[in-house]
């Protein structure tokens, strides 16, 4: 068979190219979805379009369709085969009618077939709008889940939209322009005891966004140790600066938070640069956390050193490592040792979660005995 030509002819021109791409430009603007993208799932409807609506009611292949959209114009074509004996007319097309079209065409060419887009019926121009509209929602999927999917582990301020009565869970919008979208904040990532209601302003730490075939849903937390983080890193310049680094929080959301610091340049005080003048730095992150007790303790490479600053407010005597073991005896004062394991074991608790030791304590006077 010889080798395959495709010959263009002229076709019916739907002047409405400039007007779609006007459009789509300001779809682009307003929710952030690429104008290519939209033209190929344009072309895609059509190509549905077309193949539904056929008078002979054959669902031709999909490459027997050719749709050709620019700022020029919309142009549609049907390609059949150039052949002597016709035995598919929706496929193929004989070569006297093929000439008519082209002179030069010979049997086995590729001719293109000018397709009148504006006789498309009633059906085929819903399926094309039903595509659109379908590939607009997979877009708008897809632009949310890459946006919050690289804001994995920021803190955002969001409002408190509404709050199911059922379960709890929060919907709270964050983000601007564009990038807003509505977040879930379930209750086990709400802080206990704090009360929400619409139109709230609070700031969320952003946990995750998860695809799915109909949505996007971004998570965010109030709870993970992280939001300390981020509330000093926005508090401190010396953090912001790499000055003072945060190396480990141990948290129970509502209550109480340890968070351990080291300077990385000398004659930096951490713990001091994480208070601030008069206490400011601190406080305001506690505003935030709506009162929640934070200590701010020295990290050091000392296990000894570390677990007794993890142990404050509490004064401590010693430190002794257990051989082989992540475990260490504190032995402190006797009117310290409440306060060193503190309220229904919190203190000692926090301690060893900092530091990643399991912390026996003991007073002095059974330490003697």
């Amino acid at each position: 068979m010889a080798q395959r030509r495709t010959k263009k002819t002229e076709t019916p021109q739907v002047d409405i190219g400039a007007e779609i791409f006007a459009s789509l430009r300001d779809l682009e603007k307003l929710k952030g979805i690429r104008v290519e993208y939209m033209v190929e799932r344009l072309k895609q409807a059509l190509t549905n379009a077309y193949r539904k609506d056929r008078e002979d009611h054959r669902d031709i292949p999909a490459e027997n369709v050719v749709v050709d959209l620019s700022e020029k114009g919309l142009f549609m074509y049907q390609v059949k085969t150039v052949v002597e004996e016709v035995e598919d007319s929706s496929l193929e097309i004989h070569i006297d009618a093929a000439r008519n079209l082209n002179p030069d065409v010979q049997p086995g060419d590729n001719v293109q077939i000018p397709v009148d887009i504006q006789k498309f019926g009633r059906i085929a121009a819903q399926t094309a709008k039903q595509v659109v509209i379908q590939g607009i929602r997979e877009a708008e999927r897809g632009v949310v889940y890459e946006s919050y999917s690289s804001k994995t582990q920021e803190l955002l301020t969001g409002t408190v939209l509404r709050i199911d009565p059922e379960s709890g869970d929060i919907l709270v919008t964050v983000g601007q322009g564009n990038e807003q979208h509505n977040a879930i904040l379930r209750t086990t990532e709400q802080i206990p005891g704090e009360s929400y209601h619409a139109g709230d302003h609070i700031r969320v730490y952003v946990l995750e966004a998860r695809q799915s075939s109909r949505s996007t849903n971004v998570y965010v937390s109030r709870t993970h140790p992280n939001v300390v983080r981020r509330l000093f890193e926005l508090e401190t310049p010396e953090i912001a600066e790499g000055q003072v680094e945060i190396r480990n929080i141990a948290r129970e959301a509502g209550s109480r938070s340890k968070m351990a610091v080291r300077a990385t340049m000398e004659g930096i005080d951490p713990v001091g640069a994480c208070v601030g003048p008069r206490g400011g730095r601190v406080s305001a992150v506690v505003e935030e956390l709506r009162g929640e007790k934070i200590d701010i303790v020295v990290w050091s490479e000392d296990p000894c050193e570390y677990v007794k600053a993890a142990l404050s407010p509490a004064d401590v005597i010693s430190v002794e490592l257990v051989p082989g073991q992540k475990a260490c005896r504190v032995l402190v004062p006797d009117d310290q040792l409440s306060l060193a394991i503190g309220k229904e074991g919190q203190n000692a608790r926090l301690a060893a979660r900092l530091t990643g030791y399991k912390i026996d304590i003991k007073p002095a006077s059974e330490a003697e005995e």
